[in-house]
């Protein structure tokens, strides 16, 4: 058997994590696979060191617009088959998806919409996640087992933020993207942080930078480990590594076992 664990952290723009000691923290993490969101960064932007980390190979989707969006995928494991976006125009040129396909299950590392600047992002936020649904389940149907990871940018319930009340008419617990989230679940997806840490509160990913609420640890749940139900017995460990600093978002990590 083999053990696997990965690593997601949104990093909110990775020539400023790299700025905070991030290459010191990744040697120090020696995870298999790490996926990173919102790099806001093209590849050829980056310093050499950034994109050639000894004993990995990278993988960057960018977004058109420059310094915006973006995911990239580090990872020991070579895989058999790398592809950006999902073939929907107006997705894939924000550089949000990134599959990798291994022998034993296929990585998605995605960063899903923010719906927060108006109507119009909402609803792009919500047919992205309508597409994304389609595009999972017809990998599933063709036989693939999935670890789906990223910046889900929304707070499934009411356990997953500090302040519910507070938060029903904003964008990221809208009544409607909670909804969604429902769907997917019972599509025969598995929330798998879920899975270990069932009634856990005060489990959070992402916190203001405004109002010092990392300090007082009010914050969101909105980065996730998913798996399909036919590949859960191989999940180990799920959790949250909250101390590590440098973003607004912390990194979460996934063990499996194959």
């Amino acid at each position: 058997m083999t053990n696997i664990r990965f690593i997601s952290w949104n990093v909110n723009g990775i020539r400023a994590i790299h700025r905070k000691g991030f290459l010191d923290w990744f040697n120090e993490e020696k995870a298999d696979i790490v996926c990173l969101q919102e790099t806001k960064a093209q590849a050829d932007q980056l310093p050499k060191k950034l994109v050639n980390i000894p004993d990995y190979t990278s993988y960057f989707n960018s977004a058109e617009r420059k310094g915006y969006s973006g995911v990239a995928t580090y990872t020991s494991y070579e895989p058999k088959d790398v592809y950006s976006g999902m073939g929907i125009e107006k997705f894939d040129i924000e550089g949000r998806l990134q599959r990798l396909d291994f022998d034993d299950f296929t990585l998605l590392n995605i960063y899903y919409p923010n719906g927060g600047m108006g109507e119009e992002r909402l609803k792009y936020k919500l047919d992205f996640y309508d597409a994304f649904l389609d595009y999972v389940n017809d990998l599933r149907d063709k036989g693939h087992n999935l670890v789906i990871c990223g910046d889900l940018n929304t707070a499934h319930k009411e356990i997953d933020l500090a302040r519910p009340k507070a938060n029903e008419d904003v964008s990221g617990f809208l009544a409607v993207e909670r909804e969604w989230v429902s769907k997917f679940l019972d599509n025969g997806y598995i929330d798998t942080f879920r899975m270990f840490h069932e009634n856990e509160k005060d489990q959070y990913t992402w916190w203001s930078y405004r109002t010092r609420a990392r300090e007082r640890n009010v914050g969101w749940r909105l980065d996730y480990f998913f798996v399909n139900e036919e590949f859960k017995d191989n999940v180990k460990a799920s959790y949250i590594k909250s101390n590590v600093m440098g973003s607004d978002h912390c990194p979460i990590a996934l063990e499996i076992e194959i």
